[in-house]
Parts: C-alpha cells; structure tokens; sequence
C-alpha cells in the first residue's frame, strides 16, 4: 500500500502497538507522542489519514483536529479517547472528525474504520478527478448517440441537474446507468459534494443494512466502534443505489423513512442523523411489475421514480454500434500507446449482427482487447472473439 498513516499517541505502549498493527497491514506509518511534531509534520508532507488521541501534552487533539481541519479540509482524521460521552462524540464530529473510536482500542475494529475511511477518501479523490474530467459544467459528451431514446435522455439530463428530484433507471446490465448517474451529479449543484455509487449486488445481502445505514457501538456488544453507513458518507451529495429491487421488505421501509425524513437511522441507533441527498436508483426489472406482485413497497417506488428513465439496449440502438466503437478505440489506442487508426467495415457488419447481452460494457471491452492485442492501424475481424465473429 502506499496509504500514509500519522498517528499521534503520547502513551507509550499504544503508540508503538498501532504503529505496528498498520504497518503489518501495508500502510507507511509515522507516529508521535505530541500535536507539535505532528503539526510540523502534517504540513512538511501529505497524509491519506490521521490517527490522533484527544488528551494530548500541550495541544489537544481537537485544537490539532481544528487545525489540520482549517489548512486542509479534505484531511481525514480519526480521534481516539478513553472517556466516552455525547459531549466529546458531537464536539469531534462538528470540528471535523471523520470518526471516533472509545479505548480501550481493539485491533480488528481499528483496522476495520481506518479501511472504511481511507475508502471514502479515495472516494472523495475520484469524485475532484470526474468533476475535473468532466468540467464541472453540462458536459453531457461521455453520454454517445444518436439514437431518438439516446438524444431524449440526454435533453432529460440538462433539466433533471437543477431540480433536487430522485431519478431511477431501468435498463439491463451494462447500458451506461452508473455513467448516466455520474453525469447527472457532475453537472448538478452538488458536484463538489460526495457521489456514492453503491452496487447491492456486490456487497453480500447480510451487509446491506451495515453498509448503508452504519452501526453504532451499542449495537455489537463489546464493541467500541461507531460505523458511518454510505448513506451519511454521501450527505450533501448524491447516492447512486445500483439493484435497488434486490432490498428486503425491512429495508426497503428504512430506505423509505431515509427518503421522507431525510434522516438515517444507523442499526442500533436511536436517533436519526440528518442527511441531504439526492438518491439515484437503477433496476434491471420493471419496479411497477415487482410492486403489482407485492415485492417492492408502492409507497417507496412512488418516492424512487419522481423522473424515471428507460435506458434501451445496446441491441435496440445499433445505428450508435459506429460512434461507440470509434469512442472506445481512440480511447484505448491513446491509453495502450497505439497507433489504430479506423476500424475495418467487416467489423462493423459482425457487430451490427450481434445481439450485445452485455451492452455498452460488453463492446467496451471488446473494443480494449482488440486494441491491445493489434499491431496494426486497423481493428480487423481477426482482432474480435469468436463470439462476435461469424462461424
């Protein structure tokens, strides 16, 4: 890893102890027994995270959480403390903190809220890159087409980022939903703010709630460790839920209460958190359908598909098979260093014959395999699976 960890700590035997538990997992560790070396530190070099006590000798942790917090407010820091209270909890939080663990420190937990944050900065990092790429303004240009449904979602787009109306996607696996979702938030007010795509398909069903809602410490007993869910990660900004159809009946009513109060209730909390979001959710099934079965609440859909768009396949829009195919070759001849230059008709004939099950996605990396295997200026038949090639 080349994650950098500053851990201030003045007691002796929990300082050496994390510095060693990080750096069996990967991380550059420095650590230090005071906020003064840290603070000379910090601003000599860049840290991906901070690890601080709250009782320090001379500055505090928190004077030292406001002042990283004031020279760099992207920072991400963590604050550790023996004495739990709410006053300490809400006084960390509002200064800045990413979070706040209570000693005695356990291993596995500290290690499990250092990978989550430094996610979220990693997260946060991709977010200034996409705003950067896509400048920051209607660039609607990585949405490629002709077709009518193609230009029709794209005019919908432009007027969709000013309002603060949730979105939903139907459309099969790889049509560019996460892409549409993307440029939805890049173009939007909340730009500068978190985009959080949450794929539920990835993520093991018995971590839904977890993931989404968070935890707090009472929940596991003998736990010390707090959770921020994804859904408070993304306050302020936009949360793209990729397989929204796939929740359980008691999730999908915490999704609703998140939706109508605008609150997120972590598990094992009590009080609700406040969060602003726009939620952008994708389905490769019809909801009305699931809601007409009794698999999908009807209250929840109504709040999901203020604005519903229907992303087609890629079968059905094979007059964009040309302009999608040119994107990904000049993209990946760029990227691999090649000289590709046109791509051959008879290519173009065997993917204007073939049925694209996999999309957009599935043309994109077609499109970087031939690009990487050819030695040549041209992407021929013979640079195409067999799949896609006539028998």
């Amino acid at each position: 890893m080349d994650e950098r960890i500053l851990i201030i700590e003045d007691e002796d035997t929990l300082r050496e102890s994390l510095s060693r538990v990080f750096t069996r997992e990967g991380y550059q560790v420095v650590a230090v027994n005071s906020a003064e070396p840290a603070l000379e530190l910090f601003e000599e070099g860049s840290f991906d995270l901070i690890l601080t006590d709250i009782i320090l000798p001379g500055i505090t942790g928190i004077e030292l959480l406001k002042r990283v917090k004031e020279a760099a407010p992207e920072q991400v820091v963590i604050i550790m403390t023996a004495y739990a209270s709410l006053e300490t909890a809400v006084e960390t939080l509002r200064s800045g903190a990413y979070d706040y663990i209570v000693k005695p420190i356990i291993h596995e937990e500290i290690k499990q809220i250092v990978k989550n944050a430094l996610k979220v900065r990693a997260l946060q990092k991709e977010n200034v890159l996409l705003k950067k790429q896509m400048g920051g303004s209607y660039d609607l240009s990585r949405i490629i087409g002709q077709h009518p449904e193609i230009l029709q979602i794209i005019a919908r787009v432009k007027k969709i980022v000013e309002t603060r109306s949730n979105v939903l996607f139907i459309g099969e696996v790889g049509t560019g939903k996460r892409l549409i979702a993307r440029a939805i938030h890049f173009s939007s007010p909340r730009a500068d703010k978190a985009f959080m795509p949450v794929n539920l398909r990835a993520i093991p069903a018995g971590r839904w709630e977890e993931e989404l809602f968070g935890r707090t410490k009472e929940s596991f007993p003998g736990s010390n460790l707090t959770t921020r869910g994804l859904l408070e990660e993304a306050n302020g900004g936009t949360v793209y839920l990729n397989g929204v159809e796939l929740l359980s009946p008691d999730l999908q009513l915490k999704l609703l209460r998140v939706l109508e109060d605008q609150e997120v209730r972590p598990v094992g909390g009590t009080q609700g958190i406040k969060v602003d979001l726009l939620v952008i959710s994708s389905s490769n099934l019809d909801l009305g359908d699931l809601v007409k079965d009794g698999q999908f609440r009807e209250d929840l859909y109504q709040r999901l598909k203020v604005v519903t768009l229907r992303i087609p396949p890629l079968r059905d829009r094979k007059e964009d098979l040309e302009l999608l195919a040119r994107f990904f070759m000049r993209r990946y001849a760029k990227e691999f260093g090649k000289t590709i230059k046109d791509l051959d008709p008879q290519a173009l004939e065997q993917f204007r014959g073939y049925d694209w099950p996999g999309n957009v996605r599935e043309l994109r990396a077609i499109m970087e395999r031939a690009s990487l295997i050819t030695g040549e200026a041209v992407i021929g038949p013979r640079h195409l699976p067999a799949l896609v090639s006539p028998a």
